[in-house]
């Protein structure tokens, strides 16, 4: 007995031994073909040089579902279609102006701030609105002083990204709060506007845009991002200069929703054609800058898990399905809306991937699922650690998975380096030539290498 328990023990052993030496094999040509012929990067070019910005509802968006589209087509996937969805069309208008005078008997001094309007704001009047402004740290903060205080007034959110945060996504979640809900929850107070610290770890003088929310129930007030430089010379004026006042000038409006699409690609798997694994990134991106780590670096990367899978002749025993998702900047209307069709086709997902977080250096994967699917998830970090990627935790999923995860699929997030993320972010600097070529291609490469263990070796 004891004999034939070691023998299907040791048949066990090696058939997985034989399996883990098959997969290391696969990835090592795939980092070998992504690194010498990838294609990552020409793709970036030409979504972010050649179509910009592509805020949902716009033109720049259309452009770039075509482009996506063409390009899913033209590298001869098996399936390439269309998903159609109503997005939110807000536009930024003009050029927003902000300036800070003061007052000091006959001297007057007038100085320039950098804003963007948050996107969602509405407009200030034509001819701007002037007030003084009332600096606070936290919501908390801005409660604790009432309408006596903020009514008629300005407020100037200025706590900054919290710098000992090793994550730099941990250290945005800390501070998000005053972007999101501030300018409702000041109008709550009698705020006439609001000006929120941008989302930058560091200090520049590029104003960060982000989505906010309005509460029906509530006034709307123009509300926009001020650079971080800008805040600290703002908040210091204020401490020196209480009757320092600030014109803001915005002209941004929100017109009616647009049809739009989420753009998907797939290769069929040989043997379990209806378990699908998909991954993707989100196609929209802020005006302010042409999107190229925020997301354009996941869109390419999305679709050169599939063309590596077809250039190397691979095909996984499941459904690999690249998704260039539309809205998730200002609405997320399109990762709501593949997950409802793939509830009513009663699409089987075993898996959902995200790539959202820049085109940098690998670093590795979160996973949110069950105990026994991340033990597995965990035996193939060591096929990892060639290529110097070590990171296999607990917690993971993105924004336009997220209605996925609510289904009960197992999700994901690719996450590279962190520490530059922030420098760029939903500025005008997010663009193509602050996007690393090899950097990139690690990333694909990686993605890639995660899609086929899953998509081959099931949980």
């Amino acid at each position: 007995m004891k004999h034939k328990l070691f023998a299907i023990l040791f048949l066990f052993l090696t058939i997985n031994l034989k399996a883990q030496n098959n997969d290391s094999l696969v990835l090592s040509k795939i980092f070998k073909e992504a690194l010498k012929k990838g294609e990552a990067y020409t793709m970036l070019d030409s979504l972010a040089n050649g179509i910009g910005g592509r805020l949902s509802g716009s033109i720049q968006a259309q452009k770039a579902v075509e482009w996506g589209y063409r390009t899913m087509v033209n590298y001869g996937f098996d399936s390439v279609w269309l998903q159609p969805v109503m997005v939110p069309h807000w536009v930024r208008g003009s050029k927003e102006e902000c300036y800070l005078k003061i007052t000091q008997k006959s001297h007057f001094y007038r100085e320039k701030l950098n804003i963007c309007a948050l996107g969602g704001s509405i407009a200030t009047p034509i001819l701007g609105i002037t007030a003084k402004v009332i600096v606070v740290d936290s919501i908390s903060d801005l409660v604790k002083l009432g309408r006596d205080k903020i009514e008629g007034n300005i407020v100037l959110f200025n706590r900054p990204m919290d710098e000992s945060q090793v994550g730099t996504f941990t250290a945005y979640g800390g501070a998000v709060d005053q972007r999101w809900a501030g300018p409702s929850i000041a109008a709550s107070y009698g705020a006439v506007a609001t000006l929120c610290r941008s989302m930058e770890v560091g200090l520049s003088h590029y104003p960060h845009t982000g989505s906010m929310r309005y509460t029906d129930s509530l006034p709307k007030i123009p509300c926009a991002a001020i650079a971080t430089i800008d805040a600290d010379e703002l908040a210091k004026q204020c401490k020196l200069h209480p009757d320092a006042e600030v014109t803001i000038k915005m002209s941004c409006e929100t017109l009616p929703d647009e049809l739009s699409y989420n753009v998907i690609g797939e290769i069929k798997g040989s043997k379990y054609p209806n378990e699908i694994v998909v991954f993707g990134g989100h196609l929209d991106s802020w005006d302010n800058g042409d999107g190229a780590h925020d997301d354009g670096a996941g869109c390419v990367q999305s679709i050169e898990v599939l063309r590596l899978f077809k250039a190397l002749n691979l095909r996984p025993e499941r459904t690999t399905r690249a998704v260039l998702f539309m809205n998730e900047e200002n609405g997320l209307r399109g990762g709501k809306k593949y997950a409802e069709l793939a509830l009513m086709n009663k699409e089987k997902h075993i898996a959902a991937i995200e790539s959202d977080e820049g085109g940098f250096t690998p670093r590795g994967f979160g996973l949110t699922a069950d105990s026994l699917k991340f033990k597995k998830f965990q035996t193939w970090a060591p096929l990892f650690y060639p290529y110097h990627i070590y990171e296999f935790l607990p917690h993971g999923g993105g924004a336009d998975i997220g209605p996925l995860r609510e289904q009960g699929v197992p999700v994901l997030d690719y996450k590279p380096d962190s520490q530059r993320y922030f420098d760029f972010h939903h500025t005008e600097i997010d663009t193509f030539e602050h996007v690393n070529k090899r950097e990139l291609h690690m990333g694909a490469a990686a993605l890639a290498s995660l899609v086929w263990l899953i998509a081959n070796n099931g949980w």
